[in-house]
């Protein structure tokens, strides 16, 4: 099923935040766009979703436009709010968290290693703009080797998370996650496609879903604002996985896949719960 993106904000968004107040060029109204698809094409209602939000470009122009219900947490805080949600709401309830890059990969990196050790029945979306755009441009965790940035104006030369063998996702695999996938905001209908499956997923499910920022990264590295310039800047360097070149930064696709493989933590909780009080014991 494929809606019309007028349909698609009459059914899900507050019209009064729409157009957002993102910079010119920014790629995040394309990936607030996969989400909704995704939830649209699974046949997901406003009263089916709690939203949440973080901190960050991503929170900001995410916050108060699901029409249902959301919360917003403090940095890096979300994922804990989550999980006593999780507990709390009723098992049919979905929760989805779109947050950014130092949110889920910086501050917050401990909370979300916490929320998928117990595999915690969420789906988090990381709105990645490869670095600290809403604070000026610094490099963060996820920007690309060698990119010039406000700070690094010779080019990004630490280890990061995003860096040759030391990718996040691999963490968060170690780390209990049931389902993982990555996806730039060129990847159109693949993306929707995972997070889809993140959404239906019954436990810890991430995306991680790279975007261009045109008016910080894009100016600083590409030398301009050009936001066609940085999607395709973007595209050259994205390719599906096990079809990597030299210069491939991101690999999208599925990353780990293990729906149903672990108890999810709510149903774990209460399951408990019920088998102490009939029996007094474990």
């Amino acid at each position: 099923m494929q809606y019309q993106s007028s349909a698609l904000v009459d059914d899900y968004l507050r019209t009064r935040k729409i157009p957002s107040t993102a910079c010119s060029g920014c790629g995040l109204g394309i990936n607030h766009k996969v989400v909704i698809q995704a939830i649209s094409e699974l046949g997901l209602k406003t009263k089916d979703i709690i939203w949440g939000t973080a901190i960050g470009c991503a929170g900001r122009q995410t916050f108060a436009t699901w029409k249902g219900d959301g919360f917003a947490g403090t940095h890096g805080r979300v994922y804990a709010i989550a999980r006593g949600l999780r507990v709390a709401l009723p098992r049919d309830k979905k929760i989805v968290l779109t947050v950014g890059d130092g949110d889920a990969f910086g501050i917050g990196l401990l909370h979300l290693i916490h929320a998928a050790r117990s595999n915690a029945g969420f789906t988090v979306i990381v709105m990645d703009n490869l670095g600290y755009q809403s604070t000026g441009g610094q490099f963060g965790f996820t920007t690309p080797q060698g990119a010039k940035t406000d700070s690094s104006p010779y080019g990004m030369f630490e280890h990061n998370l995003m860096s040759e063998g030391m990718d996040v996702m691999h963490i968060l695999k170690g780390a209990g996650a049931t389902f993982l996938a990555r996806h730039t905001a060129t990847d159109g209908l693949a993306a929707v496609e995972s997070v889809k499956k993140a959404i239906s997923n019954n436990g810890f499910s991430l995306v991680h879903m790279p975007y261009p920022c045109p008016t910080n990264f894009g100016s600083r590295h590409l030398g301009n604002r050009n936001a066609v310039n940085i999607l395709r800047w973007m595209q050259k360097h994205t390719a599906p996985l096990g079809q990597e070149k030299p210069d491939t930064i991101w690999a999208t696709g599925v990353y780990h896949d293990a729906r149903g493989s672990r108890p999810e933590l709510s149903e774990l909780v209460w399951d408990s719960v019920g088998k102490i009080r009939r029996t007094g014991k474990l």
